[in-house]
């Protein structure tokens, strides 16, 4: 069986697109990397916060008692891969993906931020813009599935 599908535009042209299926897998896998990836991210701010801001772009993090503010961002992005593992088991696939469109928000206010402040521009597109990106996309995939029975988005 074939992965695409093909379906005709109102134009009458021919669009190959993949199947329905296939895209529930990919928006389901997606979901999954960026829920573990910045959940992932948050443990590491929990137990070692000032290595891991080494990591994030800016150009200096503080240090000592300071550095346990490093906290709240652990936490954040904690609660920020709970959410969408919360919403993708009880089946909520819309909410998903307005979740996900909504928590997008975060990367790209943090590329912002390290490049308002000279930090690695390096870091701020190719961490956290493409990872902006790749949760736009896991939400777009969702907001566009096909709801069953009525072949409907």
């Amino acid at each position: 069986m074939s992965a695409l599908t093909s379906t005709t535009t109102s134009t009458g042209t021919a669009v190959r697109e993949p199947s329905g299926r296939l895209r529930v897998n990919l928006a389901t896998v997606f979901t999954v990397l960026v829920a573990l990836g910045i959940g992932y991210v948050g443990v590491s701010y929990l137990f070692a916060p000032e290595q891991t801001a080494s990591g994030f772009g800016m150009p200096v993090w503080p240090r000592g008692e300071a550095a346990d503010f490093l906290t709240v961002k652990g936490v954040r992005d904690v609660v920020s891969g709970l959410v969408p593992l919360a919403l993708l088991l009880t089946g909520h696939r819309r909410a998903l993906g307005w979740a996900l469109l909504a928590e997008s928000v975060t990367p790209f206010g943090d590329a912002t931020t390290i490049l308002l402040h000279h930090g690695s521009t390096a870091t701020a597109f190719g961490v956290h813009a493409a990872t902006a990106v790749f949760v736009v996309v896991t939400a777009a995939l969702l907001l566009t599935e096909r709801r069953a029975g009525n072949g409907r988005n």
